[in-house]
């Protein structure tokens, strides 16, 4: 299947590591010519030669900016103007139960991994809409449909991310934008294995991973780790020509984890 991505400028937020660097390899693979943004050079660098290992003729482009503030927002749009696919991937999380969640750490969270995207769209959905052509994306997480009680504030602002994106998406009707929502399932990042293994520190990865799918989320339906390829490919879809019809969604690739048939 063509995708259509070819010479696509494609900014994915903190993509120097986890589903954000597989989302930029998936679109490299297309053609696309991807945007790798980090916070350090040297982490968007090790990025860049880590999708040229796998695609030696990747189209890539360097953006060293913190996302996760005003200025960084700031900096991003001066160096780049426009894009034709925006990826609001940036996004971190706490394992902190609701009652020792502070202001400090609703405010810190809301700012990350809420205003980075806004101030993206805001600049970048008008661009998109003047040349009737464009793709945003926010990776949002099945704890948007499915709280997690040991992270009420990553979860709140994730359910926020699902309505940013279908009002936007409200805002390209009758254009060829789409603005959709991928809901990973927990996936196999660096973060993620280092979590699981804080949670079971006396088990190998390997059955640590079984024992948490198993009982902190014995719903899910491939029962295992979400790779980020999976999420790569699937967003890269979603970007493409392929995926016009698909605007103002939630795609749920959470492994059935959610309950739900909507």
């Amino acid at each position: 299947m063509k995708l259509e991505l070819a010479n696509k400028v494609a900014l994915i937020t903190a993509s120097s590591g986890g589903i954000g660097l597989e989302i930029a390899r998936s679109l490299a693979a297309e053609g696309a010519r991807v945007v790798i943004n980090g916070r350090t050079q040297a982490s968007v660098e090790e990025a860049i030669a880590d999708v040229l290992a796998s695609y030696p003729d990747a189209d890539l482009l360097s953006l060293v900016a913190d996302i996760g503030t005003e200025a960084g927002c700031a900096e991003t749009v001066l160096q780049l103007s426009e894009v034709d696919i925006l990826v609001n991937n940036l996004g971190i999380y706490e394992a902190i139960g609701f009652f020792d969640e502070t202001d400090e750490a609703w405010h810190k969270l809301f700012e990350i991994n809420i205003m980075s995207g806004v101030r993206l769209a805001r600049h970048y959905l008008s661009e998109m809409l003047k040349r009737n052509s464009g793709r945003i994306v926010f990776i949002s997480s099945e704890s948007a449909v499915s709280p997690a009680p040991e992270m009420a504030h990553y979860s709140a602002t994730k359910t926020m991310q699902l309505g940013i994106s279908r009002s936007l998406a409200e805002l390209t009707k009758g254009s060829q934008v789409t603005v959709n929502a991928v809901l990973p399932g927990p996936t196999r990042t660096a973060s993620v294995e280092k979590f699981i293994q804080e949670v079971f520190p006396s088990l190998p990865m390997s059955e640590a991973e079984s024992r948490f799918m198993g009982e902190n989320r014995p719903s899910s339906l491939i029962a295992r780790l979400i790779n980020p390829k999976e999420i790569g490919d699937i967003v890269a879809f979603i970007c493409s020509a392929r995926a016009a019809v698909i605007n103002g969604s939630c795609i749920r690739a959470e492994g059935g984890l959610v309950r739900s048939v909507f």
